[in-house]
């Protein structure tokens, strides 16, 4: 028999899911015929499987050795023969599988997690507690990886957990932190992680029904007046990874034409406060509240307004003198999230308001 004890990081997930982790190898029939059976309990008690754990639950699997060992994926003791020829064939099972499908172990995954907390250098923890984490991310790193040899702050943010030893690699084969929003690789600031399943629940919901607040920061070209509510529709171009944005109008007449071309439209709406006009450079500094959130909406929406985020070359910047060698990328920074009126387990981070200041680097192109 195999007893655990469930931890606060994975407390809020139903059942079955948990199950489904701690034993990937085993069908989700199978698993419901042991729970029917009270193969598998739940403090000790029969279950259905819909029940949602908390921390302090005790699951019993009235497993032999070997069979637990079986459905967990983990192997059973062999002589050193079998266990070497056991590891020539899961090296060519893995050399296949990653060839085909770009799937790497599970002890690269990890070391790739120590790598990159490592190596990534420039983020900082802005607020931490038992279930969220607030990171600032630089300009330059990912958030999530697009190809299975990135380093991303997703990557980072588990080697940190990992090096502070606030999950071990058992707990990972079973939930998995992760980044709740994301940011372009050139965008800069705060990015909101979920450190247990209530977490990542908790972000998730607020981020879907918008009751997040999440504040920008830019400079753009030429001089804005006033503040303006700009509103549209955003298509996503995955052959350049760009976005184009149409004004209401225009999509209106676009799906009486072509009704099938709804689906790939997203409504978008993006506010935007100017703070100063810089006289020299010929730009303003804005405060952007982005009220939903589509890839590369910021950037794609003041572009069409015909004032283009500085150093965005995508969306139309163009350079003038200096400024080609300074702004390496677009000046665009997460400054500032205030968290909603909360009641209950997150009544504490009800109206939090936390920031991040805007990266040194711009400085350097204010001053030349």
């Amino acid at each position: 028999m195999q007893r655990f004890v469930i931890t606060g990081r994975e407390a809020g997930w139903r059942f079955d899911k948990y199950l489904k982790k701690l034993l990937p190898q085993a069908s989700s029939g199978f698993l419901y015929k042991m729970l029917r059976k009270k193969n598998i309990t739940l403090n000790q008690k029969k279950a259905a499987g819909n029940e949602v754990i908390a921390r302090g639950d005790t699951v019993e699997v009235f497993f032999s050795e070997e069979t637990y060992r079986k459905f967990s994926g983990n192997l059973p003791e062999v002589s050193e023969q079998e266990e070497a020829g056991r590891k020539r064939e899961e090296e060519e099972e893995k050399n296949i599988e990653a060839a085909a499908d770009g799937k790497i172990s599970e002890a690269k995954t990890y070391q790739s997690y120590r790598r990159a907390y490592q190596k990534l250098k420039g983020i900082s923890v802005i607020y931490e507690d038992e279930n969220i984490l607030v990171l600032n991310k630089p300009a330059g790193i990912l958030s999530q990886k697009a190809d299975k040899e990135d380093f991303s702050l997703n990557e980072w943010m588990i080697g940190y957990l990992l090096e502070k030893k606030e999950i071990t690699e058992e707990e990972l084969a079973r939930f998995r932190p992760s980044v709740c929003n994301r940011l372009d690789r050139n965008t800069s600031g705060l990015m909101l992680c979920g450190k247990s399943v209530r977490g990542s629940q908790f972000l998730s919901e607020i981020l879907r029904d918008r009751s997040v607040h999440k504040y920008y920061v830019t400079y753009v070209q030429g001089r804005v007046g006033q503040k303006a509510v700009l509103d549209g529709y955003l298509k996503k171009k995955e052959e350049n990874n760009s976005s184009a944005i149409i004004d209401t109008f225009a999509y209106r007449q676009l799906i009486l034409a072509e009704p099938e071309a709804e689906k790939e439209y997203k409504r978008i709406e993006t506010v935007i406060k100017p703070l100063f006009y810089v006289e020299g450079k010929d730009c303003t500094k804005l405060e952007i509240l982005l009220v939903t959130g589509k890839s590369h909406q910021i950037r794609a929406h003041l572009a069409g307004t015909g004032h283009p985020v500085l150093g965005d070359r995508k969306y139309g910047w163009r350079p003038a003198g200096k400024e080609e060698a300074v702004l390496k990328h677009q000046l665009l920074h997460a400054c500032r999230v205030e968290f909603p009126v909360t009641e209950g387990e997150f009544a504490y981070l009800s109206g939090k308001c936390l920031t991040a200041p805007a990266p040194e680097s711009w400085g350097v192109w204010l001053s030349f």
